[in-house]
């Protein structure tokens, strides 16, 4: 199926959805309590949470600028793809799909650690079950998009109304008896790193919906515009929780959690409390497993659609998701379930997606110079000092996660430069 052929079968609604309930995840869980191990003044805190949401609001202000201008699904490939020509764009959707196989690797394991809690039994299972679950969710978009995207829209819903308890109840319940004193954190590079890392990684998404513009009723306005509107939510959220997260518990009660919510629960409400967030946070990671495999194998659909994927890649099944790339994204997140645990997961995941960043604030400047007189129904806030921002402060941060973590820096190479060879096959292929 082509993409101009392609039904708009997405309602406007499902762009915020896919926004909103993309983002907030894991992150927003686990973070708090991975971040006050290297920051434990609140002050500091809270304004390190707004300046990131400011700074990646302020990303997608630009970003969304390319939105506008690509009618067509697939995310950051189908966005920058043209600004780049055939190998660097093949390699930007390599990279963008090899995160997405991540991702629902991380998560997959992540969700089996937080079921060992509630049934400790069942962690020696851990790998096995992490591997059901992935499949369980691979299956559902076997079934169809339109299930797909009524459990994310449902799932959107249960998500913020979540969090917005949850802030509140810390809120009402005032600040109760907690830890005073914060153990002095190392403040290494390396401590540095996994915080940059964490929070990038709690605020990842804000491009989801461009993975579905060319489905989306509206079209790449009501996308562009709904990507802006689901950024403003989640920051909302993020602060008015981390707000009564510092008001009722602090940061010494939540330094080194693994679980910080939950932890904050059970010292304000009731130490049995802390089961409510263990199940919550395994509904939101399955409604993320649906998510991604809703994306991922978009990407190597609009590759194939490009000759630059295996053909069956872009065939659509009749309930509209592509189903041999869904099976082969399915295929190798099982194999990251067992090739590492979750901080590894985490850090290859980071190492590819930061640098995607990075080209798609590029690629708005190559298309500026290349394509100026392309419409734009939606432009770039603030350009080009916004933009020139964005890529001085993506660099700084691709460049100094490279060089801290520089084994997983090589890791991450090493995926893409597979790329190379798949490439020139493919390639010579599709002029045969």
């Amino acid at each position: 199926m082509t993409e101009k052929n392609r039904k708009r079968a997405l309602p406007s609604r499902f762009v915020l959805a896919v926004t909103v309930g993309g983002v907030i995840g894991l992150g927003i869980l686990r973070g708090p309590g991975e971040i006050t191990e290297v920051v434990t003044d609140s002050t500091m805190y809270l304004a390190l949470w707004l300046f990131a949401g400011l700074f990646v609001l302020l990303s997608t202000a630009v970003s969304v600028e390319l939105v506008g201008i690509t009618p067509r699904s697939g995310g950051f490939y189908s966005l920058i793809r043209r600004a780049y020509g055939p190998y660097s764009g093949f390699v930007i959707g390599w990279a963008d799909w090899l995160t997405y196989a991540t991702d629902l690797a991380i998560k997959a394991v992540v969700i089996m650690e937080f079921v060992a809690i509630l049934l400790p039994e069942s962690a020696e299972w851990t790998i096995p079950l992490a591997i059901a679950a992935t499949t369980a969710f691979a299956a559902v978009q076997l079934r169809g998009i339109e299930l797909g995207a009524l459990i994310q829209e449902s799932a959107t819903s249960l998500i913020g109304f979540f969090i917005f308890t949850m802030a509140m109840l810390l809120f009402f319940v005032g600040t109760v008896d907690r830890p005073t004193t914060v153990p002095d954190p190392d403040n290494s590079l390396n401590d540095w790193s996994m915080l940059i890392a964490t929070i990038i990684f709690t605020y990842d998404g804000w491009l989801y919906a461009s993975y579905f513009s060319g489905e989306i009723r509206g079209g790449t306005s009501a996308v562009a515009r709904s990507c802006i509107k689901g950024m403003v939510v989640v920051i909302a959220l993020y602060m008015l929780l981390n707000l009564a997260l510092v008001k009722s518990v602090g940061l010494a009660a939540l330094a080194g959690n693994d679980l910080a919510l939950a932890r904050a629960l059970e010292l304000a409400v009731h130490p049995a409390a802390g089961t409510i967030i263990v199940v919550a946070a395994i509904i939101i990671l399955l409604s993320h497993l649906n998510l991604e495999y809703m994306t991922g194998p978009r990407i190597l659909q609009a590759l194939a659609e490009d000759g630059l994927a295996a053909r069956h890649a872009q065939d659509v099944g009749k309930g509209g998701n592509p189903i041999f790339a869904v099976l082969f994204t399915w295929f190798v997140s099982v194999l990251l379930i067992l090739l590492g645990g979750f901080k590894f997961l985490l850090l290859f995941s980071v190492f590819l997606f930061i640098p995607l960043y990075l080209a798609l604030i590029v690629g708005i400047l190559i298309l500026r110079e290349t394509e100026p007189d392309t419409d734009r129904p939606i432009k770039a806030w603030g350009h080009p000092y916004s933009t020139f921002f964005c890529l001085v402060a993506w660099s700084v941060i691709t460049i100094f996660q490279a060089y801290v973590e520089r084994e997983t820096a090589l890791y991450a190479v090493a995926a893409v430069a597979i790329s190379w060879p798949a490439y020139l096959y493919l390639s010579r292929r599709a002029t045969n």
